[in-house]
């Protein structure tokens, strides 16, 4: 069974990868044995992952930064296997404080990007074999969190699932899998505030059915599930990871 998950030989790419979930995530695709290129603005943060992990400075929304990030891979390995779209940004909470610039900045980052880095694995790479894409997405995507989350992070979220149906269909005849992650209330360093506050935890908690918010640990099994041929034959999936959020 180990062999399934595997990743021995392949190259990942792992986006917002400096702190969070996607500190997490490149290392678990590393020790699962693949040769991970690790893309965030805070090159210093990216280096402390350690040697496995290779730290590439880039700014997801900027073009040009997307193109040099994947042409490193390539260029390196001769290969992209694995593509985890994780870079996000928050954008304000209420609809009436964003205006249409940042409404508009927030899908550049979150629904833009994802799409044009994919756009440049398939153009990257040779015919043949397979790959795996995982856009993260948010339990946001799905459900109205209001007072929380913010009109912005909703619809990049629930573009981004609807970009994961639509590349899977298109792409899939060739090979490649696209899938969505959509974690629920995780801590991480965008939830740090409010996980800080008490009030905002018990909110979480209550509304949860396992009564808790998750560990970044508790994605691990469904990111090698997604990235590794344990997921062969599944492809245009919303894979939730919310403990009972969405459920209740």
């Amino acid at each position: 069974m180990s062999d399934l998950f595997s990743l021995a030989g392949r190259t990942a790419v792992v986006t917002g990868a400096s702190s969070g979930l996607g500190a997490r995530f490149a290392t678990v695709l590393a020790e699962a044995g693949a040769t991970v290129y690790a893309a965030a603005r805070r090159t210093d943060r990216l280096r402390a992952l350690g040697p496995a992990i290779h730290p590439v400075g880039c700014d997801v929304s900027v073009e040009r930064d997307r193109i040099r990030l994947t042409e490193t891979a390539f260029a390196e390995t001769g290969r992209l296997d694995v593509l985890v779209n994780n870079a996000g940004v928050p954008g304000a909470a209420m609809a009436e404080k964003e205006s249409a610039a940042d409404f508009a900045a927030v899908l550049a980052v979150n629904l833009v990007a994802p799409f044009h880095l994919a756009r440049l694995m398939v153009e990257g790479r040779a015919a043949g074999g397979t790959a795996s894409i995982i856009n993260v997405a948010s339990i946001l995507g799905l459900v109205s969190a209001a007072p929380m989350g913010g009109a912005g992070y909703a619809a990049s979220k629930a573009g981004l699932i609807g970009l994961t149906r639509e590349l899977a269909g298109q792409w899939g005849a060739a090979g490649i899998r696209v899938n969505a992650l959509a974690p629920g209330w995780f801590r991480s360093e965008m939830t740090g505030e409010l996980f800080a506050d008490e009030r905002s935890s018990r909110w979480v908690g209550r509304n949860t059915m396992l009564a808790r918010g998750g560990e970044s640990g508790e994605l691990d099994g469904a990111l090698l599930f997604l990235a590794s041929d344990a997921s062969s034959y599944y492809t245009g999936q919303v894979m939730v990871v919310d403990g009972g959020w969405t459920a209740r």
